[in-house]
């Protein structure tokens, strides 16, 4: 178990700064990789939570038969060919009649691939409220609400949203997190896996299959269709530990970046997103001295002895300073 290199400290530093890395190889997969396609077998959602200066939240009255006069946060899902940012704009600007800019992602939502949802804090940068007389498709007109009036809504589903929110104008407990424009042909996840014990502190890494002696990486292990998008991080250990994965325990923190371009529909229509896992000993009390031995020769422990490195690490964990991604 070797110290890690510079060149895997390099890009675990622009991980933990939400930069982007490029997904050259998958790591994990259990059938044939096939590039996913908007609208076919994923759809991605986008939704803005807006305050003015009194503290409302703006919202808009839907028009859609099924919930016709009931009240959502801006939101709808993404088009071929748009960033995430193209899109939330968009939205806001046809449902609500307002020009915005997105502040930070506050919370990403996921019903495996084929449905996630990406909830912004933006801003008004222009633009006017949609009035009745503007009615159209996208909505019937959009409002500022105090949360206190009474307001049908569409769903009770957006609360959490607008909670987020309200936290986070109050004090942001991560650092401001948005989309990075790198390809991907799947919905995958990248993983700074990390292992601790004593003071010291371990990554899992995978070897490149040209050169494996000399260069690793993080591993990267794609979503599969039927389950969450975090659970291919929970069968990348199966798949490496075998012998001790029933009583190791895969906690995802949460999200340090999220990478996407989806400029060529059908072929970079994936997104990647940067997580940060520990590694646990799921019975109580029980307690590894060393890292879980691999089963796979394909993958190996390398020991962090960058304490500068390892406290960045260290701290994003204990502070929680992730952005939230929750499996509904």
């Amino acid at each position: 178990m070797d110290s890690v290199d510079e060149d895997v400290e390099e890009k675990v530093e622009k991980m933990l700064n939400g930069e982007g890395l490029e997904v050259l190889d998958f790591d994990s997969t259990r059938d044939h990789v096939q590039a996913v396609t908007l609208r076919k077998n994923v759809c991605y959602i986008v939704s803005a939570v807006i305050f003015n200066t009194e503290g409302k939240v703006l919202m808009v009255q839907e028009a859609k038969r099924e919930c016709y006069g009931r009240w959502y946060l801006p939101a709808g899902r993404m088009e071929a060919g748009e960033s995430i940012h193209e899109a939330l704009r968009r939205e806001v600007k046809e449902e609500a009649g307002f020009e915005c800019e997105p502040i930070t992602m506050l919370l990403v939502q996921e019903r495996g691939r084929k449905w996630i949802r990406f909830a912004f804090l933006a801003e008004v940068t222009g633009g006017s409220l949609k009035t009745p007389s503007e009615a159209d498709s996208e909505s019937v007109q959009a409002q500022w609400w105090d949360r206190e009036a009474p307001l049908p809504l569409r769903s009770w589903d957006i609360a959490c949203l607008i909670d987020a929110g309200l936290r986070y104008r109050q004090k942001p407990w991560f650092p401001v997190c948005h989309p990075v424009n790198l390809p991907c042909s799947v919905v995958c996840q990248r993983l700074l896996l990390v292992f601790s014990c004593k003071e010291r502190m371990w990554l899992l890494l995978a070897k490149h299959t040209a050169n494996p002696e000399t260069h690793t990486r993080l591993p990267v292990a794609v979503s599969q269709e039927g389950h969450s998008v975090t659970w291919a991080g929970s069968r990348l250990v199966q798949e490496c530990m075998r012998a001790m994965s029933h009583v190791l325990h895969v906690n995802t923190h949460g999200i340090l970046g999220v990478q996407h371009d989806g400029r060529v529909l059908g072929q970079s229509d994936g997104i990647c997103f940067n997580t940060l896992v520990t590694l646990e000993h799921s019975e109580e009390g029980a307690e590894l001295s060393s890292p879980p031995l691999l089963d796979s020769e394909r993958y190996t422990w390398r020991e962090v002895t960058n304490q500068s490195l390892k406290g960045k690490i260290l701290r994003r964990i204990k502070d929680r300073s992730l952005l939230p991604m929750h499996v509904l």
